[in-house]
């Protein structure tokens, strides 16, 4: 997947903005606050329909205005153009076109335009707790597998119910129906999370050895309560326990992926560039698994390249994504002079953009 051109219109700090892209690496250099990220934002809105950040889209307006509006042309790697337009006004919300077509709901956009993100902001993974990891996993999994999106709400859904119905003291009749609404959905839940783990661990592994010459071995680990037995039977044996704590206490909802190097935490026992390499390899291998399923490579964001890396693991990740297997990249970094040397050293050709308050020039 290619994106040929992007228009920004009242977004963040971008004013009114369009960029002609190169359909390899673009990269977009400037001071910290100068708007490099919220370029990638923009792109990231287009594919997922919201920000990679924890913030509404109110918040994405530039201040003073009262809409913003963004509007990508894609070229598929099947050649197939996919025109789109993500735009959100404070009257009226958020809208989404695909090829002049408003989306009934947003979430039948999602697995159109794969993309992976790397940024800073990954570190969650590894220092929160089990929920962001449980996170991350829904939103890859989501990209594969639009069954797998609507069980997670179905899921969601008849979860907060049964936790509202924990605080009346219900009727066992009543929590049987909702125990089994929750069986159903989670078992697809668990199936699909254990299949992506098994299929991610054997490429983490090998990406991680490249990107550290093989210098430590990591791992990853699946853990599911519905590993020793199905969910309507845990729910069943926790019954007592979810009427004194007011709330469901067994379920896919506390599902963790236990991240280690050399056979320990990696949350303890890695340090902060053994971290962000294990991070960037484990979004190497989500990139090689949603370029499989959709026989479609998606497009890769590197925000703050050098974040806790040395120079010679990024340039050992330069000379891995700029192999045929990898389409378009985008690259953001403060230093101009650092990020040119390192790619022209790794011999790869880009497209570079100065960014200055919200404005990109050549």
């Amino acid at each position: 997947m290619v994106l040929d051109t992007l228009s920004i219109l009242n977004f963040k700090n971008i004013r009114d903005e369009r960029l002609q892209l190169s359909a390899g690496i673009n990269c977009f250099v400037g001071d910290n606050g100068a708007g490099k990220t919220n370029i990638l934002d923009a792109i990231h809105y287009l594919a997922l329909a919201k920000s990679m950040y924890t913030m509404t889209d109110a918040q994405s307006i530039t201040h003073g205005e009262e809409f913003f509006m963004l509007d990508g042309s894609f070229l598929s790697d099947k050649a197939m153009k996919e025109l789109v337009v993500c735009s959100y006004a404070r009257r009226t919300g958020k809208t989404l076109k695909h090829n002049g077509k408003e989306y009934d709901k947003l979430s039948e956009h999602v697995g159109l335009i794969p993309i992976v993100m790397v940024s800073p902001a990954d570190s969650s993974l590894i220092s929160d707790s089990a929920e962001e990891r449980r996170r991350y996993l829904n939103r890859l999994i989501s990209q594969m597998d639009r069954g797998y999106l609507t069980a997670l709400v179905k899921y969601n859904t008849a979860l907060q119910e049964r936790n509202s119905l924990l605080k009346c003291n219900p009727a066992e009749d009543i929590l049987l129906i909702y125990d089994a609404m929750l069986a159903a959905s989670a078992d697809i839940i668990y199936r699909r999370r254990s299949e992506t783990i098994e299929l991610m661990r054997p490429l983490v592994e090998r990406y991680y050895a490249e990107l550290s010459e093989d210098r430590e071995t990591v791992g990853m680990e699946y853990r599911s309560e519905l590993q020793q037995a199905p969910l309507d039977k845990l729910l069943l044996a926790s019954r007592q326990k979810d009427f004194v704590n007011e709330h469901t206490t067994s379920g896919v909802h506390r599902d963790e992926l236990l991240l280690t190097i050399g056979g320990h935490p990696l949350r303890k026992f890695g340090s902060q560039g053994q971290q962000k390499s294990f991070l960037v390899a484990l979004k190497l291998a989500e990139y090689t698994l949603l370029s499989r399923h959709a026989e479609e490579r998606p497009i890769l964001l590197l925000d703050d390249l050098f974040d806790k890396l040395d120079m010679r693991r990024v340039a050992q990740l330069l000379r891995v994504v700029g192999g045929e297997m990898f389409g378009q990249i985008f690259i953001t970094d403060c230093n101009k002079h650092r990020l040119q040397n390192t790619l022209d050293d790794a011999g790869v050709e880009y497209k570079l953009f100065n960014i200055n308050n919200g404005t990109a020039t050549l």
